[in-house]
């Protein structure tokens, strides 16, 4: 598989572009600060989920490298996959959403969706291309039960 954004990279650069746009398009903001709070409340919620999604893959000793899905030995389909194939990058867009809640800014809401499109373009979609090549029957199984996303 070849990408050509690490999936940190483009966290970080849509956080850096959430906070741009703060800064840039000052309004229109949510207009209370009880707004930062609720942000904080999603930072927190998205660092919890990475936390235990990232453990999920580490006590089955499989990689966590999002660049090498192909050195996958174990099919992780327990604890928080059961809801979501991508707890990593849900919980990611998660603390993206809570910053832009955080920094008050309507705008820098951009940041996160653009965050899940360019995550399923490339990153998403074909790591379930080498997933389906390892896993076969199991992952097709897996993809018809569990939603990408939510």
């Amino acid at each position: 598989m070849s990408l050509r954004i690490p999936p940190v990279a483009q966290f970080l650069a849509c956080a850096i572009l959430a906070w741009g746009l703060a800064k840039l398009l000052p309004q229109p903001t949510f207009g209370s600060p009880i707004w930062a709070y609720v942000g904080y409340g999603f930072i927190s919620t998205g660092a919890i989920l990475l936390m235990f999604a990232v453990l999920a893959f580490v006590r089955v000793r499989t990689t966590v490298n999002p660049l090498s899905p192909e050195q996958a030995k174990t099919l992780v389909t327990t604890g928080l996959y059961r809801f979501t194939r991508n707890p990593m990058y849900l919980a990611l867009a998660l603390i993206l959403i809570g910053g832009a809640l955080a920094l008050g800014s309507i705008a820098a809401l951009a940041a996160p969706a653009i965050f899940v499109y360019a995550m399923t373009v490339l990153q998403i979609k074909p790591e379930e291309r080498a997933l389906q090549s390892i896993f076969g029957e199991a992952f097709s199984a897996y993809r018809k039960q569990t939603r990408r996303w939510l």
